[in-house]
């Protein structure tokens, strides 16, 4: 497609959303309007399904086909990007140098901090439905937790402690295990990403049906795509070359 075509699909396309975001603006209450339906809609339903956190209801049941989108979305952008970045025919890899020594009160302090974010990781996606947080923030923290061994020691630790495959099975579980759990709920409740596990007593880990299991699903899904997202990055610019480059 030419430059010309690229400009009128745009158009075209640009044309229609502001046609409907303008539409959609005249349906909006009026500025200081004590009128709130999503408010008033979605409170009562999180706490029918015994979710404290609002934010992880509506996430994770109440527009949980959303989240799926946004699932989908992350994995093919990973997916793109380590297309992108694999090795070209006219690259090859190399041994990763060594790039210095780490002072080791620096070394001291990663050593602390890694298992500290790991936990507060783990908490942050196990905790997403009754607390601030959920499987989108614990699984940034969790792949933030890991390459801390790389700010704090070198590349060829990291690649020992996060061997790239096991996160890639990890972020294909994840993303699977979301729509397998969509389709089971068309089967038991007739809707897909229905929330049809029983829900346990308010303010509880296990109190909120599916929403937990999907937190924890999407928290697997982002760990594993950070962590590829990352691998093909770090590769790129540490262990990977131009064929007749120096060492």
């Amino acid at each position: 497609m030419n430059r010309l075509g690229r400009l009128l699909l745009f158009a075209l396309g640009g044309g229609v959303v502001s046609v409907l975001f303008v539409l959609a603006t005249f349906d909006l209450p009026d500025f200081g309007s004590s009128i709130h339906l999503y408010r008033d809609l979605a409170v009562p339903a999180a706490v029918q399904h015994h979710t404290a956190n609002v934010v992880s209801a509506v996430n994770f049941d109440q527009r949980a086909i959303d989240t799926f989108g946004e699932e989908t979305i992350l994995v093919a952008s990973v997916v793109g990007a380590a297309a992108l970045l694999r090795p070209s025919a006219d690259e090859s890899e190399r041994r990763a140098p060594d790039l210095g020594r780490t002072l080791e009160s620096t070394r001291l302090v990663g050593y602390v901090l890694m298992p500290v974010t790991l936990v507060l990781g783990v908490d942050v996606v196990l905790h997403g439905g009754i607390t601030p947080g959920g499987g989108f923030q614990g699984g940034v923290v969790l792949a933030t937790g890991l390459h801390l061994i790389y700010v704090t020691g070198t590349y060829p630790a990291l690649e020992r402690l996060r061997p790239v495959v096991p996160f890639e099975v990890a972020e294909s579980l994840g993303a699977a295990g979301f729509a397998l759990l969509g389709l089971l709920g068309i089967w038991t409740s007739g809707a897909f990403l229905g929330n049809f596990l029983p829900l346990g007593a308010f303010g509880q880990i296990l109190s909120t049906g599916t929403v937990q299991v999907l937190s924890a699903l999407v928290g697997l899904e982002v760990l594993g795509s950070m962590i590829v997202l990352l691998s093909s990055f770090f590769a790129q610019e540490i262990s990977i070359r131009k064929a007749g480059a120096d060492q």
